[in-house]
């Protein structure tokens, strides 16, 4: 874990709970050591979880109390730009994804800062870690399933195995992580950076929790569209069009493709609100692309 302190960290077990669980008290943990870089020689015993980025901690419970914690001690280069595409790595600060200078023709690249402005977070927490990549408004949720993404998981034995971000997260706090397997990083195609794109994002107060966000992509390539609705589900949502779409089709797939009882309700919005919500700014996005 990098940044100024521990604390700011996501308990990786936690995030694989099949409900979301309560608040944590933090006195119930009784010590955390910096675990090895390498997989096979992570020291995992009974009731350990591993950290590896989130601003989540004080939200989530240990799995038992009392429980030792891991640190991922982490030599990798945060951010690893080539002329295939971005690697993000677990020990990668919000700040330095927001600050990352890419290539000029990474047209998609202002999405980073845009998605780190976009969740529930301090300022002082941007130096310590990445947002959870399993919560219904995180950060890279948005990010990396609006730019095909890829999430690369390192097993403690075993090889490591790439799975897309939107077959990685299965729900709120769920996600498709097998035991002692933490998420390595987020590889983002340097095809999908290329794009145009445009965020459109609602919440109740200025710097509130996220009630939906949506990002349009368009391909200058293939011509092909692409909208990710996010926050306002538990999982993300991708409708992809081969030729730009009309108004009428994409309410007429986010009809087909997102169920109304599949909207979260919670103090951030009603499903109600959050349907009426997709629909607007999906025809938003639609116009601002039109216009390219």
């Amino acid at each position: 874990m990098r940044g100024k302190s521990w604390h700011a960290a996501c308990i990786r077990c936690a995030e694989t709970h099949a409900q979301p669980i309560p608040a944590m008290d933090l006195n119930l943990l009784k010590s955390h050591h910096q675990a090895p870089n390498t997989p096979s020689s992570r020291p995992w015993q009974a009731g350990q979880a591993e950290l590896e980025g989130g601003t989540w901690l004080f939200l989530e419970p240990p799995p038992h109390p009392g429980q030792q914690i891991q640190k991922n001690g982490s030599s990798r280069p945060p951010l690893l730009a080539s002329s295939h595409g971005l690697e993000i790595d677990t020990s990668c600060t919000l700040g330095e994804l927001a600050d990352f200078i890419p290539p000029h023709d990474w047209i998609a690249a202002p999405l980073l800062k845009e998605c780190c402005r976009s969740l529930l977070a301090s300022s002082n927490l941007w130096g310590d870690s990445v947002a959870s990549p399993t919560l219904p408004a995180g950060t890279l949720i948005s990010l990396a399933a609006s730019l095909d993404g890829t999430c690369t998981l390192w097993p403690t034995h075993g090889s490591p195995r790439e799975i897309p971000v939107t077959e990685f997260i299965s729900g709120n706090h769920r996600n498709s992580l097998a035991p002692d397997e933490p998420l390595q990083s987020i590889w983002l195609p340097v095809s999908s950076l290329r794009k145009h794109y445009t965020l459109r994002r609602f919440s109740l107060t200025a710097s509130g929790r996220t009630s939906v966000l949506l990002v349009g992509t368009l391909c200058p390539v293939t011509g092909v569209f692409v909208l990710t609705i996010t926050a306002a589900m538990a999982n993300p949502v991708r409708l992809v069009f081969p030729d730009f779409p009309s108004a009428k089709a994409v309410h007429l797939a986010i009809n087909e493709s997102v169920l109304f009882d599949h909207h979260l309700e919670d103090p951030y919005g009603s499903p109600m609100h959050r349907r009426h919500l997709t629909y607007h700014y999906a025809e938003k996005i639609l116009q601002e692309l039109t216009m390219i």
